[in-house]
């Protein structure tokens, strides 16, 4: 199935403007010109015509939902009911987004649109999100959907389920990486002026007392990470480093950034390999070198494990063909 070039956001009355804004900021610009991919971007409501916002004001959708039933992607933006009322999804909603299942098509939520979904019957099975002070009336009215309301964004089977708003720019990033490769995905966070990944979950935004140690960020240091990622990076030198102890770095490191430094270090260390591998023609152990991961087996380890292809694979589809063509002629090994 190639990548996803059409997008169609459904809105009606009540519709959150930034959650609404995110989609159309990742979907509905033209960037083309910067290396993104072209995207069809359709915006559709049930009832064509003036579509009124949670915050006073209404905007003009053309289209209903006949334009969305070929869409690659099927996107749903905050919740325009509250969560806690029963009837979420109109009968003419729930069988587009049914049929779009059906058909293969992705299906992308943000933060309380996750409600739209699982009131069409689209998570049952499946591990989906929400905001945070939605996840437990999501598990509780929907007992069969594995609700994680620990993470930034979840995929589960062609369905994307993302946390609270700014949450939806990571999902929407994810799916673009997904889809068209890490670099499609930086050229458009790079416009947004955002990290194209970021790692952690909802538990760094939920409110809770303040830690004891409430010191300089950690931004420094995970800057200078970036740019030794080849090196060996032990808990204990990176503790040095930080002037803490390796208990407390640990400790700080999962606090302000959502993971433990070994997580954090290997998720970076696979996108760097992602880059590398679009962008170069350099062959899978040097690549493995070069971001620190030793050996071609390790790489390809955290490529299965994560991203469920290989290197090769990856750099077939997402690689410039003549990266590829270099990368035969120096007959390096298979991934």
């Amino acid at each position: 199935m190639p990548p996803f070039r059409t997008v169609a956001t459904i809105v009606a009355d009540g519709v959150a403007p930034f959650e609404f804004g995110v989609l159309c900021e990742v979907f509905g610009l033209d960037r083309t010109d910067e290396g993104a991919p072209p995207f069809e971007h359709r915006i559709v409501t049930e009832h064509p015509g003036l579509v009124r916002t949670n915050q006073g004001f209404s905007i003009t959708v053309d289209l209903d939902l006949g334009a969305a039933a070929d869409a690659d992607v099927i996107c749903v933006p905050a919740l325009w009911n509250r969560p806690d009322q029963a009837e979420l999804v109109s009968p003419a909603v729930r069988e587009l987004l049914v049929a779009a299942e059906a058909r293969g098509a992705w299906l992308l939520s943000v933060c309380s649109g996750a409600f739209v979904l699982a009131e069409a019957g689209l998570l049952d099975g499946r591990r989906a999100t929400t905001h945070w002070r939605y996840s437990d009336a999501l598990q509780r009215d929907h007992p069969a959907v594995e609700v994680d309301a620990d993470v930034l964004f979840v995929e589960d089977r062609r369905v994307i389920t993302s946390a609270g708003t700014a949450a939806g720019i990571d999902a929407c990033l994810h799916l673009v990486r997904r889809e068209h490769g890490a670099a499609a995905a930086n050229v458009i966070a790079r416009r947004m002026v955002v990290p194209p990944h970021r790692d952690g979950g909802q538990s760094q935004f939920i409110k809770t007392p303040l830690p004891v140690e409430v010191d300089d960020s950690l931004a420094p240091l995970t800057d200078w990470m970036l740019g030794h990622l080849r090196d060996d990076l032990s808990i204990e030198g990176l503790a040095a480093r930080a002037h803490m102890s390796p208990r407390t770095f640990a400790r700080r490191f999962k606090a302000e950034l959502g993971a433990t430094p070994g997580a954090w270090l290997t998720r970076q260390r696979l996108l760097r390999s992602q880059e590398l591998l679009e962008t170069t023609g350099l062959g899978i152990d040097a690549i493995a070198d070069e971001v620190g991961f030793g050996s071609a087996a390790v790489l390809r380890h955290h490529f299965a494990r994560v991203l469920g292809t290989t290197p090769r694979a990856y750099r077939t589809t997402f690689g410039g063909v003549d990266d590829v063509r270099d990368l035969e002629r120096a007959g390096a090994a298979s991934a």
